[in-house]
């Protein structure tokens, strides 16, 4: 019975089991529902949030705007070098290819076609598109992510203005504060302006300006309604709707922005039909063609930043115009030159630099045969011996200390000078071993570039004095005080010999070289502008005697003289030869141009090598000045003219076969008459004077 009864009757623990077990399979049988409502419910309160938080957002925006200042809005634009002349060299982009015009600048179809593809309430909204921004959070909630931008036009230009483009709620609330800011202190039209001189076209390209003359060839104001509706295209997705990349997603996108253009009534169904079939003159990329004057552009830019200490960052993205000193069709004629008078093939180098003496600017820079090749600049290299083109510094030490005339003479013949209370001995050489083997004067020195006779001088002048002398001319270079300096056994560079030579040619007057002459922002305000230190360094007069004198390489017989007949107009130079370097350095009264020829690693070079530096120099010399008159140097006051007979360097008689018309400092001239061929020589030849026996003992002892 009781076992009945216990199985007929549950115990208190039985119906709590029996229950649970019902609860459990109505749970299972409805858990599929319930969890969907309660995912759903979940979704709605984060839904709410977030549109409260939206709300919170907007009304952050709003409390910032009031207290908060913007900063200086500014992009980056591509500052250009130009030369003299206003034609562009090269443009320092870091990156940024860009031309800012103003709204008026650029096509109403441009901006209609750019407002209808990106913001069509651009004129509605304060900056921040509510509804938009609104719908974007529901989608984001919808997908948990962040899809969404609802970015507006303004947005858009904050972004870029000020923020990176990472996809995050922190950037979104600076985008939209950065908007409501940007709303607060610009007018729509200037937000506008804005946002069109900013955008990215692709190519590198950044602005309507830019971009419409790279794929139209043309100005934006220019641009047509088929144009403007493919461009307004492309900042979707530059690399995806550029018409040079993919001609038929670009055509489609084009097609797009007409119809939206169409919708929003900008233009007529009709309009948007007619320019979808317009076919359009897309303009191929330009081709590479290589920077012009490039050894020249990478000087202008070190000068900027490191003389006139502009920012690096200024300098590339600040918009800015460097006008320069370049004269275009002389750097022409400088390329042509050196291209012309090199062999083809091979490692032999050559640089060349131009200096205008009366101004300082450079006109024209060569720094090597191949910068894309090497963009080392040869022009400030310091490691090439100058040879005899370094004699000049020596002479006009000398003139100007009154120890040398250029009726001054010295033997040309093998010579042993010691020097340093004669502990030292320095034997020095002429090239070739050729000697005149007698006694011959100045000019006869620099016109076959006597090694014997530089040496002499400059043990009676002291080479002391010569430093000072090249220090004054602006040779910067580490120089010895020793005998072989004569000979230019220190390097110098290219560029330091045209600085120092320009003071010949300017009539003693060296102007410190000038490459920039001004920098303009991007407003066409001056930041800089050149005022070259200029000074006096050498008398007017010792400056024509010496450029007198080395008009003479020119002469026959002279080091230069195979290439006079490329000469139409006065000019003075001195050649330098070493084993591995060749040099011309010449000028005329309105250009000085010194060119160097030689390997990088200074193998020597052959006798047919060393011959180029000249001939680059005449052509370039002639076809630089093409265009000007040829002009004599000027003879200064302080300079006396007579006629000298070589042979003895006195005053010539009329008796004297081969006399010559010499230049002096005044006071330095000589003031006697010939002893060879003067009167006493003709009496004693006709048996009608004295004898001149004292004559030839003077001639004998130098006296």
């Amino acid at each position: 019975m009781n076992g009945e009864l216990d199985n007929q009757w549950p115990t208190q623990e039985q119906p709590a089991l029996q229950g649970d077990i019902m609860s459990r399979e109505m749970t299972t049988s409805a858990s599929p529902e319930r969890r969907r409502g309660r995912l759903w419910k979940r979704l709605r309160l984060i839904a709410l949030a977030a549109l409260a938080a939206a709300a919170l957002l907007v009304g952050a925006v709003a409390a910032l705007v009031l207290y908060v200042p913007l900063p200086p809005a500014a992009f980056p634009q591509s500052t250009q070098i130009l030369d003299s002349g206003g034609n562009v060299l090269a443009s320092l982009q870091g990156g940024v290819n860009r031309r800012t015009v103003a709204l008026r600048d650029i096509s109403p179809w441009l901006v209609k076609a750019t407002l209808a593809a990106e913001d069509r309430r651009f004129y509605e909204h304060a900056g921040l598109d509510v509804r938009g921004l609104l719908r974007a959070a529901w989608v984001d909630v919808r997908h948990l992510s962040k899809e969404q931008g609802a970015s507006t036009l303004t947005q858009q230009l904050a972004r870029n203005l000020y923020l990176s483009h990472e996809r995050t709620w922190k950037r979104k609330a600076m985008e939209a504060w950065y908007a409501a800011k940007l709303e607060q202190n610009y007018s729509k039209d200037e937000i506008l302006e804005m946002y069109l001189n900013q955008i990215y076209y692709g190519h590198g390209v950044y602005g309507a300006e830019a971009a419409a003359r790279l794929y139209f060839g043309k100005p934006a104001k220019e641009l047509t309604l088929a144009e403007s509706a493919m461009l307004a295209g492309i900042p979707k997705g530059p690399r995806y709707y550029s018409p040079h990349l993919h001609r038929e997603q670009a055509e489609a996108r084009q097609s797009t922005v007409l119809q939206a253009m169409a919708d929003t009534r900008f233009i007529s169904r009709r309009q948007a039909a007619e320019a979808a079939r317009e076919k359009l003159d897309v303009k191929p990329l330009p081709k590479d063609k290589g920077q012009v004057a490039p050894y020249f552009v990478d000087y202008v830019r070190k000068l900027a930043a490191e003389r006139i200490q502009l920012d690096e960052r200024l300098l590339n993205e600040g918009g800015l115009q460097i006008v320069t000193t370049l004269d275009g069709r002389m750097q022409k004629a400088a390329e042509e030159a050196v291209a012309s008078q090199m062999p083809k093939d091979g490692e032999l180098q050559a640089a060349l630099v131009a200096i205008d003496p009366r101004s300082g600017q450079i006109k024209a820079m060569v720094g090597g045969r191949d910068y894309g090749k090497n963009q080392f600049n040869r022009v400030f290299a310091t490691t090439r011996q100058p040879g005899s083109s370094f004699k000049p510094f020596v002479y006009a030490a000398a003139l100007d200390a009154r120890t040398l005339t250029p009726a001054t003479r010295f033997r040309s013949a093998p010579t042993v000078f010691y020097y340093d209370d004669n502990r030292h001995v320095y034997r020095p050489s002429n090239f070739n071993g050729r000697y005149f083997n007698g006694d011959i004067g100045l000019r006869q020195a620099i016109k076959s570039s006597d090694n014997i006779y530089a040496v002499n001088t400059i043990m009676q002048v002291g080479p002391e004095e010569v430093i000072s002398m090249a220090r004054k001319l602006g040779i910067t270079s580490k120089l010895d005080a020793v005998p072989s300096l004569a000979l230019g056994t220190f390097p110098v560079s290219p560029f330091e010999m045209a600085s120092a030579y320009s003071a010949f040619a300017a009539g003693g007057a060296r102007t410190e070289p000038v490459a920039i002459q001004r920098i303009l922002d991007r407003d066409g305000r001056v930041l800089y502008e050149a005022r070259p230190r200029k000074e006096q360094v050498l008398s007017p007069a010792l400056s024509y005697v010496l450029s007198d004198l080395m008009q003479s390489v020119f002469d026959s017989g002279g080091t230069a003289h195979r290439v006079s007949r490329m000469l139409k107009r006065p000019v003075a130079g001195k050649s330098g030869t070493t084993t591995s370097d060749a040099w011309f350095v010449g000028y005329t009264p309105d250009l000085v141009a010194s060119v160097w020829v030689g390997y990088d690693r200074g193998r020597a070079i052959t006798s047919g090598e060393a011959h180029r530096a000249a001939p680059i120099f005449a052509q370039f010399a002639e076809n630089a000045l093409a265009s000007e008159p040829a002009h004599a140097f000027p003879v200064p006051e302080g300079v006396v003219r007579v006629y000298i007979d070589p042979a003895t360097g006195q005053l010539a008689s009329e008796n004297c076969p081969g006399k010559v018309l010499e230049s002096f400092l005044a006071g330095t001239e000589p003031t006697q008459t010939c002893y060879l061929h003067g009167e006493a020589r003709a009496s004693e030849e006709t048996g009608r004077g004295p004898a001149s026996w004292w004559r030839k003992v003077r001639h004998w002892w130098k006296l």
